[in-house]
């Protein structure tokens, strides 16, 4: 959400900088996000618009090791992926801190069913994964759940797709006390706000410069407003300003060289925003043409905005031990091998999220 915010930010000021069009378009996309910040539940669908035949032509240009190519199946599983996230809050989001949430909820889907499933209810966070699904995607063993010793408690229900539960400040707790022993390293910090701000300035003084904006109208209150630049030439320019930031950014945050992005490709890159009736509604762009020689028939993304709903806690969820989670239990069992669990995920349904 808050890479989104910066992007919105972004956009919209940058658009506003340059000709009369990009002024319109800024002013429209900022009035847009605007109308975003106000609602005080919203849901997010994230579409890789690709196949697999596409993902195994990238893949062999990018020359794996013998045995490292990707399996058809998570070529398969891949393609079709999707994500979706909503939230709900007691205030409007453009307002909201931490403690205004009341919700929160992430699905990983593919064409066969759902990867995997996380909330955030109150204190509590709720997960729910196909591992069997997720171990084939990584190339993974995952043992059976009859493989695991009586004691080992909710972590059986993990590997038989169940729900679990634990405690997410029993979590931050445990994480801090492992960092000062020296182990289990905690969250790494977020950007200041001071930092955001020289973060959106550079950004948006680039793309005012490299970015070209175009408005197009469409049937029942329906706009398009297309943002376009080269690739290579954006990419370079964006890290180039975001380079003298990079001591303030948080740790392990490495940025690429202009050497490093000099055989990326300079083909002209598209995203199309979709406005209904002043409000945005989707976000498409197509990276295909980033393929070069690869035989990339289609290759995009395309992100969906809908009306949220509360997540709600799913009943009999099994709360996993933070004192065992923490000190790698499940990491453990997991290098013991052993075959795959074949339980289907539980039945448990999110509430509709608006698509």
């Amino acid at each position: 959400m808050t890479a989104a915010a910066v992007a919105a930010a972004v956009l919209a000021g940058s658009a506003a900088c340059g000709t009369v069009e990009q002024l319109s378009a800024g002013k429209k996309l900022d009035r847009a996000f605007d109308k975003l910040g106000e609602k005080k539940s919203l849901s997010f669908e994230l579409d890789l618009d690709t196949d697999a035949a596409s993902l195994k032509a990238l893949d062999a240009k990018s020359e794996p090791a013998p045995g490292e190519e990707i399996p058809d199946e998570a070529a398969e599983m891949i393609s079709g992926a999707k994500i979706t996230f909503t939230v709900q809050s007691k205030k409007p989001i453009s307002e909201s801190g931490e403690k205004d949430f009341v919700g929160m909820a992430m699905k990983v889907s593919s064409p066969d069913g759902d990867l995997t499933e996380y909330r955030l209810i109150g204190d509590y966070a709720y997960v729910r994964a196909d591992v069997k699904a997720l171990g084939k995607v990584a190339g993974s063993p995952v043992p059976s759940a009859d493989d695991l010793p009586p004691e080992a408690g909710a972590m059986k229900d993990v590997l038989q797709g169940k729900w679990v539960k634990f405690n997410t400040k029993e979590m931050e707790k445990a994480a801090a006390e492992g960092e000062e022993s020296g182990g289990v390293p905690a969250p790494d910090p977020s950007l200041d706000a001071k930092t955001q701000k020289k973060l959106v300035k550079a950004l948006r003084e680039v793309i005012a410069r490299e970015v070209k904006f175009r408005t197009a109208g469409g049937e029942d209150g329906t706009e398009h407003i297309t943002a376009t630049a080269p690739f290579r030439t954006l990419a370079t320019e964006l890290f180039g300003r975001l380079r003298p930031l990079e001591k303030d950014l948080p740790p392990g945050m490495e940025l690429p060289t202009a050497k490093d992005l000099k055989d990326a490709p300079n083909t002209k890159v598209t995203a199309d925003f979709t406005l209904k009736n002043g409000e945005l509604t989707e976000v498409d762009v197509d990276l295909a043409k980033l393929a070069e020689s690869a035989e990339v028939k289609k290759l995009g993304l395309t992100l969906r905005i809908g009306k949220g709903t509360k997540p709600t806690a799913p009943a009999g969820a099994a709360e996993l031990d933070m004192d065992e989670l923490m000190s790698g239990f499940f990491a453990g069992a997991a290098m013991g091998g052993g075959e795959f669990a074949e339980d289907d995920l539980a039945g448990q349904d999110l509430p509709e999220d608006g698509f």
